[in-house]
């Protein structure tokens, strides 16, 4: 046998090994997509899981097993080490593993047929959800109905459906049917549009949930303005918009959480402007100021990688995202964000901008994509998704951490 029909026997065996490595490792991933999404379920339902953080500790490590075993570029390696420091340092400050968490995740979606990991994502939170309804109506397990004062000065039925509170119920719909139009909106007929909204309007007919009906609306109709205006795809002016619209949602959150700027007193504002919006807010914004003895979430209790006492809970999400993680990685993200709005132009992933948007706006006055769960924020798999594009961290020389020595010092990037 020849040299060069050793060399050809290698190259077939090194292939092969690296398809099972692959498979091996998309295998892992799956089963933590899986994990992170049960353990969503749980959390909306009624029950205390009382192995959660064992379990998110257990979806750690089989996103680990996939990075380890996929091949990875010099830059992606060094900007996975970057992060992965910022999120060392943010665990070892405040306590929280979360970052760590989804650094592992992002890296772990690459050479990863993202939509079909989304398709995952959809049909499996939504038997999830319908599970938690089925057991409620039929009285197996689960609140069906929330009778209190919801914070508008008088006592009212709300229905929940066995996924907690009103509120709950309807942002799981608006999360499920913003996935489910971004999987799905190029094959929808015009009819099915006038059927979601009608599905909207009956739910809020039960959560009486003003903010996840209204986005439900705006996700409806920009799906419908994208489908059929579909020059609109590749007009930078429309990314540029979504890029505003989102530094629009963060910097008002920051203002209403400053003191100097929202002026409150006596349980309302001096603002006048503040004080408008908090009229329709139902208390979300004065609940900063008085809902804690410390004011917890205003930008006195701030700091760059906020402290383990930063544990309070309040429903305006930017909020949130600078006192549970701190003015640094808030603003690691936010950037991101914005890269994720340029990459998506770059794609002409517009349905994904809707998203994006929408999402924004809401997370002003909820919190529920600023959590523990992975599985919750569909952002994370689009940065998955276009994380290495977004960072120009392409290259035609990639290998595994344990062959990284390999690699030339020198790669060419692919802009």
């Amino acid at each position: 046998m020849n040299r060069d029909e050793n060399r050809l026997i290698l190259k077939i065996s090194q292939g092969v090994g690296n398809s099972k490595l692959k498979d091996i490792g998309l295998l892992f991933l799956y089963l933590s997509v899986i994990l992170e999404i049960v353990i969503v379920i749980i959390d909306k339902s009624n029950y205390i899981n009382p192995i959660e953080g064992q379990l998110f500790r257990v979806t750690f490590l089989l996103a680990a097993v996939k990075v380890l075993l996929t091949k990875y570029t010099k830059k992606e390696w060094t900007w996975l080490i970057a992060f992965g420091l910022l999120g060392l340092v943010s665990y070892k400050i405040t306590g929280r593993n979360e970052i760590l968490r989804i650094i592992v995740f992002i890296a772990a979606c690459k050479n990863v047929d993202m939509r079909r990991i989304l398709k995952l994502v959809f049909y499996t939170t939504l038997s999830g959800c319908m599970i938690l309804v089925l057991l409620s109506v039929s009285g197996i397990y689960g609140g069906v109905a929330l009778v209190a004062d919801f914070g508008r000065g008088y006592v009212q039925t709300r229905y929940c459906l066995g996924i907690g509170h009103p509120n709950a119920l309807h942002c799981m719909f608006l999360m499920l049917l913003s996935l489910g139009l971004y999987l799905y909106n190029d094959r929808m007929k015009w009819y099915y549009y006038i059927i979601l909204f009608l599905l909207n309007y009956g739910l809020f007919a039960l959560t009486d949930s003003n903010t996840g009906m209204l986005m439900s609306i705006c996700v409806i109709a920009g799906a419908v303005v994208v489908r059929y205006w579909k020059s609109l795809r590749a007009q930078p002016w429309v990314y540029a918009a979504g890029v505003a619209v989102f530094l629009f949602c963060v910097l008002f959150s920051v203002m209403v959480a400053d003191s100097r700027v929202a002026q409150p007193t006596n349980y309302w504002f001096a603002n006048p402007w503040v004080a408008e919006v908090e009229s329709h807010l139902n208390g979300r914004i004065i609940d900063l100021y008085y809902g804690s003895v410390n004011q917890e979430g205003t930008t006195a209790t701030w700091s760059l990688f906020s402290v383990p006492e930063n544990d309070y809970y309040f429903d305006m999400g930017f909020v949130r995202l600078f006192y549970w993680y701190g003015i640094i990685p808030a603003i690691v993200y936010i950037v991101l964000q914005v890269l994720l709005i340029w990459q998506l132009y770059r794609k002409r992933d517009v349905m994904g901008l809707v998203m994006i948007v929408v999402f924004a706006i809401y997370t002003v006055v909820e919190a529920h994509l600023v959590s523990v769960y992975i599985g919750r924020n569909y952002i994370l798999f689009l940065m998955g998704m276009y994380m290495s594009e977004m960072l120009c961290l392409e290259d035609e020389k990639e290998a595994h951490i344990w062959n990284l020595w390999k690699l030339p010092r020198r790669n060419s990037v692919k802009l």
